[in-house]
């Protein structure tokens, strides 16, 4: 039998971890300067609005086995995380260009918990014109 080559050989990651999704519902954003100093906003995208709680809600961020506190508020206006959002994106070194993936985990009447991945915007120059909305040219194959 000897060794054969696979295709589908493990990739050890170093720093961030990934993972497959599970079945939870979840959102992903792209991080903009307001998410980031100074401002340090991360409002809720709306069509993931209607998942959550009407009302405000201690909340935990996950990610490598740590975790962030904080609130979701639901106000009058934008539904977002409170000011402790600061304390997370300072911690993961969070940059404009990064990506997060929030994946709700659980949803109750005391508690919301979301498992993020980062996703780092060091984008390949290949994908760049994908992301501004441009095509690539890719070969036609005919069967």
């Amino acid at each position: 039998m000897g060794d054969q080559p696979t295709s589908n050989s493990m990739i050890e990651l170093q720093g961030d971890e990934f993972w497959p999704l599970s079945e939870k519902p979840f959102f992903e954003v792209v991080i903009t300067k307001a998410n980031v100093k100074p401002s340090y906003q991360m409002v809720i995208p709306a069509k993931f609005q209607q998942t959550l709680p009407s009302c405000s809600i201690p909340t935990v961020l996950t990610l490598g086995g740590k975790n962030w506190e904080m609130t979701y508020t639901h106000g009058s206006g934008q539904r977002k995380f409170d000011t402790n959002w600061r304390e997370f994106v300072n911690d993961n070194n969070m940059k404009v260009g990064d990506a997060c993936v929030f994946e709700l985990l659980e949803c109750s009447s005391t508690k919301l918990i979301f498992r993020v991945q980062i996703l780092r915007g060091d984008i390949p120059s290949e994908l760049l014109g994908k992301l501004k909305g441009e095509t690539v040219d890719a070969p036609i194959i005919i069967d």
